[in-house]
């Protein structure tokens, strides 16, 4: 069956839609196949013919996540040939906007009751958008630490977001991201 199949995507997205709504109550590794199929509303047949484990599942929806992170990052390079940092305007800056949008998996992600494993994996992700970037010093002995800040600190205001339970708006955040990095010159 062809992965652009409708009927594809409708029973992925109701899978991934299902396992977002258990993750809201309990840890990935405590989820059953069965509990998410019952979530689903499919039989365990129509799970195995798209996954072998709920792993999978998650992986997948991690990546459709970061790929619409990745789109989110790039947002305000898209307007410009030279990004300038001191003329970025926050109504270009869509990370807050894509974490809205996926708000419960950040919470999953962010919870202090989940391995830190997948905060790296964001990490990492979010490093690879900064190295794509082009963003580099001028002693590039210190590229390396440059984006592993430039990744630390966009998390670090996903969570401070996270634990003040989202009350910002996200044009809020964007604003607050582009006042933080212009006061730093």
């Amino acid at each position: 069956m062809n992965k652009h199949d409708l009927r594809v995507v409708k029973t992925k997205n109701r899978i991934h839609a299902a396992l977002g709504e258990l993750l809201r109550n309990k840890p990935l590794t405590r989820i059953t196949i069965s509990e998410l199929c019952r979530e689903a509303s499919i039989n365990r047949g129509t799970f195995y013919f798209h996954y072998q484990e709920i792993g999978d599942v998650f992986k997948e929806l991690f990546e459709e996540i970061m790929l619409d992170l990745k789109e989110s990052y790039y947002e305000p390079y898209r307007q410009t040939d030279i990004l300038d940092v001191d003329k970025l305007d926050p109504n270009v800056v869509r990370i807050f906007h894509h974490v809205e949008k996926y708000q419960d998996f950040y919470k999953f992600i962010l919870s202090e009751e989940v391995s830190t494993k997948f905060y790296y994996m964001l990490f990492d992700e979010i490093r690879s958008f900064s190295i794509e970037s082009g963003n580099t010093l001028k002693d590039a002995e210190f590229n390396g630490y440059l984006h592993s800040y430039v990744s630390n600190a966009i998390i670090g205001l996903i969570i401070e977001w996270y634990r003040n339970n989202f009350e910002e708006s996200a044009d809020d955040m964007n604003v607050r991201l582009v006042n933080i990095v212009n006061s730093r010159r």
